[in-house]
């Protein structure tokens, strides 16, 4: 039997499956972006796929806390983009 491995939501900060959530990079060349296989090199944070998470995740600055960065460009938009879609 496969192990469920279990990551916290930076927003409301709930442990569930990888699989439910959505993955946040940050590589060495100080890019952002959305991992859609989950493998992607770099530092991760995860998000619940729910739009209050991502009201929360902005309001604390949490991807700028964790990656240590000033407000990312457009990284906010193509969350919300994935979260609408799904």
């Amino acid at each position: 039997m496969k192990t469920k491995f279990q990551r916290t939501c930076m927003g409301c900060y709930e442990q569930k499956d990888k699989s439910e959530l959505i993955r946040i990079v940050k590589n060495k060349k100080e890019e952002i972006y959305l991992d859609k296989s989950g493998k992607a090199e770099g530092r991760g944070l995860y998000l619940c796929k729910n739009i209050n998470c991502l009201e929360k995740l902005i309001k604390n600055n949490n991807i700028e806390k964790k990656f240590k960065l000033k407000r990312p460009n457009d990284i906010y938009e193509k969350i919300r983009g994935v979260i609408i879609d799904k």
